[in-house]
């Protein structure tokens, strides 16, 4: 059996979610082996119909009212727990922050390797998989030797697709035994932010800045670009740690991971972290006074410009109707 670690919103199971249930499936089917995931939290058992389309026979739906929240501890120790019930061959789990925390903590539990960020898994006794290392500046080749193997998909490299036979997932309750040194850490409260509009990981037009825009005002005609895309305005590392923006706005491997059908990066070079956290974007277009800049050279389309000249041009022309 293969079992994956869904997250969800609120019964609605996330787009990571998702991507690493395509990855489970297709282990599972590799396998010849059953799929089925565990969810946390009162509104998890919702998942079941849904998750059915994706080829999930069981959901182990984990209903411990103290679990609504995010525990990380408590998560794992619950998968640890469902581990020695079940017996999988693999738990696979999205490579989002909560999926890869509590993964490590369920192989610390159990004394089971894991690997993070794996961009292709090749099923049998030993897995065979590729996965990023150094925040996605290299790739390496590996082998994962274990009786349960634990692993996280990549973000943004598995296209969720569901099931080409779907089936009715079966909701089984499962109550672990929890003590309270398991909630010694847990999210507390979630604050809401007061901006409106499309958030930065959801949206289909990005327009990035970075120190070459120079200050927090000229932030302006990049919002107006934005809005003039349907899309937001991000900012890399360097423009966040000078102030300019809130590190809500922060693209990179410490910030925000997109995956926009564009990313429009304004006086950004390109750092390994910010190319982390765009890698997801279809298309990328880098409009930079350097031609030599990291960003240019990764870029789908490069403006050789100053962005002070260019964005406002761009500005004119979709004003017009252009």
């Amino acid at each position: 059996m293969i079992l994956s670690l869904v997250e969800h919103a609120g019964g609605s199971p996330e787009e990571p979610s998702l991507e690493a249930l395509t990855l489970a499936r297709e282990l599972a089917t590799a396998t010849d082996a059953a799929l089925e995931a565990v969810a946390f939290g009162a509104e998890s058992a919702a998942l079941g119909e849904k998750l059915g389309d994706y080829g999930v026979e069981t959901l182990h739906h984990v209903g411990d009212e103290r679990l609504d929240t995010y525990a990380p501890e408590a998560w794992a120790e619950s998968i640890a727990q469902l581990l020695d019930a079940t017996d999988p061959d693999a738990v696979v789990a999205p490579g989002t922050d909560r999926g890869q925390e509590v993964l490590a903590h369920v192989g610390a539990r159990r004394d089971l390797p894991m690997a993070a960020n794996c961009l292709d898994v090749e099923a049998g006794d030993v897995y065979e998989l590729s996965r990023q290392r150094w925040g996605g500046s290299l790739v390496e080749h590996t082998r994962l030797d274990s009786d349960t193997k634990l692993v996280t998909a990549a973000e943004h490299e598995f296209s969720p697709e569901t099931a080409t036979e779907t089936v009715e997932s079966t909701v089984q309750p499962f109550e672990p035994s929890l003590d309270e040194s398991a909630f010694r850490v847990s999210v507390d409260r979630v604050e809401e932010s007061d901006e409106t509009g499309v958030s930065l990981g959801e949206a289909r037009v990005v327009v990035g800045g970075g120190r070459g825009v120079g200050g927090p005002e000229d932030y302006d005609k990049l919002e107006t670009l934005a809005d003039s895309l349907g899309g937001t305005v991000g900012a890399s590392r360097a423009a966040v740690n000078e102030g300019w923006r809130p590190h809500n706005d922060q693209i990179g491997q410490t910030g925000t991971k997109i995956s926009p059908d564009l990313y429009v990066a304004c006086g950004i070079s390109g750092a390994v972290q910010h190319m982390v956290g765009c890698k997801g974007a279809d298309n990328i277009l880098a409009i930079n006074t350097d031609p030599e800049a990291a960003i240019m050279q990764k870029a789908d389309y490069a403006v050789v410009g100053d962005l002070h000249e260019v964005v406002p041009e761009l500005n004119d022309a979709l004003g017009d109707g252009g």
